[in-house]
């Protein structure tokens, strides 16, 4: 018979937005302060339609945080993106490029562990 024993945190789980796929939003690391949601976009805009753009601002300075997020309306322009640009300079700086994951907001994903209780199986 097998039974839920307990509940546990698993990391991998994300949820992904219904605006987005998640392999069409880029993360963009290594940003200068200089560069603002309009530069980002057009720097972008070449490997396709870039549906938005969000640069993460302190809550306190209101200075970039030197990280982005570019959203495309397909996987295979993000994708094109990522490869041509990772390692590529912006206004001095070298820009870090990875798929984005949309982690879920509030509290952690509780995911069930099954455990078996007398299943020579297991």
């Amino acid at each position: 018979m097998r039974r839920l024993s307990h509940f546990v945190f698993h990391p991998s789980f994300y949820c992904t937005s219904s605006r987005h796929s998640s392999n069409s939003k880029l993360f963009v690391g290594g940003l200068s302060w200089y560069v603002d949601e309009k530069s980002l976009k057009e720097a972008f805009s070449s490997f396709g339609e870039v549906t938005e753009v969000r640069i993460m601002y302190d809550k306190n300075t209101g200075r970039s945080r030197g990280f982005g997020f570019v959203y495309f309306s397909s996987e295979h322009q993000a994708k094109s993106a990522k490869d041509a640009m990772d390692g590529k300079a912006l206004l001095g700086r070298p820009l870090r490029i990875s798929f984005a994951l949309d982690k879920v907001r509030g509290v952690p994903v509780v995911v069930p562990r099954v455990s078996s209780f007398g299943d020579s199986s297991s």
